[in-house]
């Protein structure tokens, strides 16, 4: 999967380049360790932030209001029992994912060239009514940011506006979005739409913040699309769980849903091919020791999940963004990132 975007969103060369001459072979040098950064400069929340963030997360996900019990249910009990399994061959839980065919390989092909024909990318997009929402919105976003206070009602209009790099980051979303059938089940109709919002959110501040970390952008965008899969693969699994509403979202219940998740998310990253530093990140979400070092890609993702949560939470009312120290310590970029989210 990474190799298939990497092959169409890379940039084609203007001319051939000149022969050079063969060095002599040399023996391959040892691969370096991934860089980490030290504690004391890495920047990020402590681990109080993260845990008052992500538990009034995961309650919010659930439509809880309270923490009301810590014992599992037996439905519980089935789903983590699957879930355990799923993380055991991230191979089978790729294959729950379903992803948007249609147009896109076209667009990308398209979206090569610097002198891209704007008309005919228009074209494209208008045959999937997927992607004509989500320019327009993008588009209409973008104008509102600026100030300007007109509507964008045509692709064309919409395709100028949002730019060759736009798209490219647009369709690569629409690219790993679900398929999200919400006659499918309860916890599919009341939770995906939620987890793949912050993941959006969550990419995006990733891409933002990758500068200053060192980290390549793009990759950055792709952990931050990839890291809740092991969420969306565990809907089906939920749904699937003869569960009434309200069955699950237990305090330990939910605990163990995200640890799981995230080795699932791993598994995934893996048989998706994509590099090693993305999978390393996600596994070094499922920890949060005070002093320990991480990998600069997983102090990103760290950043950009913690973010993304926080707007998603201040959005619906469910957390006062000024209260409780949130944004102490983080890094130069995280304001302006949480701005633009």
């Amino acid at each position: 999967m990474y190799q298939w975007l990497k092959r169409w969103l890379a940039k084609p060369e203007h001319r051939p380049q000149p022969a050079v001459p063969a060095a002599p072979a040399q023996p391959s040098p040892t691969p370096a360790p991934a860089p980490v950064l030290s504690p004391a400069l890495e920047g990020g929340p402590d681990f109080e932030q993260k845990d008052l963030v992500n538990s009034t997360f995961q309650r919010w996900l659930f439509g809880l209001r309270k923490d009301e019990s810590f014992d599992t249910t037996a439905p519980e009990g089935r789903v983590l029992h699957e879930l355990i399994l799923a993380a055991q061959s991230g191979h089978n839980a790729a294959d729950m994912l379903r992803r948007m065919p249609g147009v896109i390989p076209q667009l990308l092909q398209s979206l090569r060239s610097e002198n891209f024909a704007g008309a005919e990318i228009a074209r494209k997009i208008s045959n999937d009514l997927v992607l004509v929402g989500s320019v327009l919105r993008l588009a209409n976003a973008a104008i509102q940011n600026s100030g300007e206070v007109t509507t964008i009602n045509s692709v064309e209009h919409a395709v100028i506006v949002v730019g060759q790099e736009g798209l490219r980051q647009l369709i690569t979303t629409v690219a790993f979005r679900p398929i999200i059938d919400l006659n499918s089940g309860h916890y599919t109709k009341l939770l995906a739409p939620r987890i793949w919002e912050q993941s959006e959110k969550s990419a995006v501040a990733c891409r933002m913040l990758a500068p200053e970390f060192g980290v390549d952008p793009f990759e950055a965008f792709l952990a931050g699309l990839v890291m809740n899969s092991g969420l969306l693969t565990a809907l089906r699994v939920m749904d699937g769980a003869s569960a009434k509403p309200g069955e699950l979202g237990s305090a330990t219940f939910r605990a163990r849903l995200a640890h799981e998740a995230l080795a699932i998310a791993a598994g995934i990253s893996e048989a998706w091919n994509f590099p090693p530093s993305i999978t390393q990140a996600i596994r070094e979400q499922e920890s949060m020791r005070k002093g320990e070092t991480k990998t600069p890609m997983a102090r990103v993702l760290a950043v950009g999940d913690y973010l993304s949560k926080i707007r998603m939470l201040q959005v619906n009312g469910e957390i006062n963004d000024t209260e409780h120290n949130l944004f102490h310590d983080l890094p130069l970029g995280a304001m302006p990132c949480y701005a633009a989210i």
